[in-house]
Order: structure tokens, then C-alpha cells, then sequence
């Protein structure tokens, strides 16, 4: 197995994510939205968190605000001990989008390449060729080495999507609810598929979703916003084991996990 993340790296990811007092507001056309309100919250290095809250309550800005391609206008967010923005210069992220937004001319081993060789200036090179090819394998990719996204089914190009994030090495992964297009069993696949990567990588993941049984499975907190002006109103621990599989959807904490969630939803829209 070939390293899929530079140790060095992985050592500067040990302050994690944390926000303190962050609110946001947008203005669009003249009007003033509040868009998130005093948002606290430490995201610990090496686990995997979920975003889940009504539609409009702040979560893609709350992953933007982490990611650095936008700032608070109150508050401090404090990424590696830094700000997002440096962290972003240092290419320490990578962002997977809800659309798989793949290079139509390029073959699926050179999108899952891309970003390596895009960010060389950085020093930010990407794994190595072999891991890149042990990333498509893992993800059922082998067949489709020398395929172009439009021979491939929506699925297929998430999974290139997600392969092509891994592939950059960053220790930090932002995820804007990349399953939201896909059928419910293709969606259920592949957060198997992800689960995998991420357990063989340990990289810090920050997933937003609209999915509570996802979250649930995914995830080791579970973070509730309420509704505009976003606010957490619960963080869910997860207490289920580790490495997951879709059997333990049939557990009882499992249910449970999806019953605390379902009620810190109710309670913040209510």
C-alpha cells in the first residue's frame, strides 16, 4: 500500500478545525441575510463530521467559511493554526462538489491526476501514480482507466470526483453533499466506498448532507443547525463501531443515532 498522505502533513492537522462566535450575513439585491449566527464549534483531527440542518440554514457556508473561500464578518475560524486562507494557499484541503464537475477531455486516471499536476507551484504534487491507481481500484474503477466521463454513469463520475480529491493528499476533505444526485442504492454504495477511503487515509472530513441515516453512518459527531440565521442547536456523538457496514443499519444504536438526530432537527426548526 502506498502512503495516500504525507505524515508531515497529517502531524499539522493535530489543532484541527475550530470556529469561535462566527456569523455571516449575505447581501443580495439590496436585502441583508443573516446567513449564520455565533457559530461555535471544534471539528477534532482525523474525524469525520457531518453538516445536516433544514435547506437555506448555512451549512455549504459554514464548509465555505472552514475551506477559506469565504470569510466570517464576526467570530474567528482557526484552521492548523492558521487561518482557512493560509491553509488554502498551502493546498491543505480538498473539496469534493455536490456535481462531479470532471474534465470532459481527460480519461479517468488523468482526472484523478488533475489536481497534482495543477498544483505543482504549491508543492502540492498529489500521491503517487501507483496510489493513484490503488485509489481507482479501490472505488471499481480499473475498468474505466482510459474512459471519459461521458462513458460513465452518474455514479461512476462521483466516484472519479472523490478518487480525484483523495488523490491530492491533502489532510483536510470538505464534502458539499456529493451524493445528493445519485439513486438511493448507488447513494447507499458509496458511502461504503468513501468509509473505506477514509478509513485507510485518516484524514479530517467535514461532509455536509441532507441524509440522516447518512450522517448517522458516516459520521463520528453528527452536527445539528437550526434554521436561518444558522445556529447549532445539538451535536449527536455516534457511538457505533468502527469500520462500519451496512449491517450495523439494522442496530439498535444505530436507530437510535437517527432518532437524536430527528428530534435536534425538530427542536431547531421548531
Amino acid at each position: 500500500m502506498h502512503e495516500l498522505i504525507d505524515p508531515d502533513a497529517v502531524a499539522k492537522t493535530q489543532q484541527g478545525i475550530h470556529f469561535q462566535g462566527v456569523s455571516k450575513w449575505f447581501r443580495r439585491k439590496g436585502q441583508l441575510t443573516h446567513a449564520l449566527s455565533r457559530i461555535d464549534l471544534d471539528i477534532e483531527p482525523g474525524s469525520f463530521v457531518s453538516l445536516i440542518g433544514p435547506s437555506g440554514c448555512g451549512k455549504s457556508t459554514l464548509l465555505r467559511l472552514a475551506g477559506g473561500l469565504i470569510e466570517a464578518d464576526r467570530g474567528t475560524v482557526v484552521v492548523q493554526g492558521e487561518t482557512p486562507a493560509q491553509a488554502l494557499a498551502r493546498k491543505h484541503y480538498a473539496f469534493v462538489p455536490q456535481q462531479p464537475a470532471l474534465m470532459p477531455w481527460r480519461t479517468v486516471r488523468r482526472n484523478v491526476a488533475l489536481l497534482g499536476e495543477t498544483n505543482r507551484k504549491a508543492r502540492m504534487t498529489g500521491v503517487s501514480k501507483e496510489a493513484q491507481l490503488e485509489l481507482i481500484e479501490q472505488m471499481g474503477l480499473t475498468p474505466f482507466l482510459d474512459a471519459y466521463p461521458r462513458e460513465l454513469s452518474g455514479g461512476m463520475q462521483q466516484r472519479v470526483s472523490i478518487a480525484r480529491a483523495f488523490a491530492l493528499g491533502a489532510p483536510l476533505m470538505l464534502m458539499d453533499e456529493p451524493f445528493s444526485a445519485l439513486d438511493e442504492i448507488t447513494r447507499a454504495d458509496m458511502r461504503y466506498q468513501l468509509l473505506a477511503l477514509w478509513e485507510r487515509v485518516g484524514c479530517t472530513v467535514v461532509f455536509v448532507t441532507h441524509s440522516i441515516p447518512e450522517a448517522v453512518i458516516l459520521s463520528d459527531r453528527v452536527v445539528v443547525l437550526g434554521a436561518r440565521p444558522g445556529r447549532i442547536t445539538d451535536v449527536i456523538d455516534v457511538g457505533l463501531a468502527r469500520p462500519r457496514s451496512d449491517a450495523q443499519e439494522d442496530s439498535d444504536e444505530f436507530h437510535a443515532g437517527v432518532a437524536a438526530v430527528r428530534r435536534a432537527l425538530k427542536a431547531g426548526w421548531d
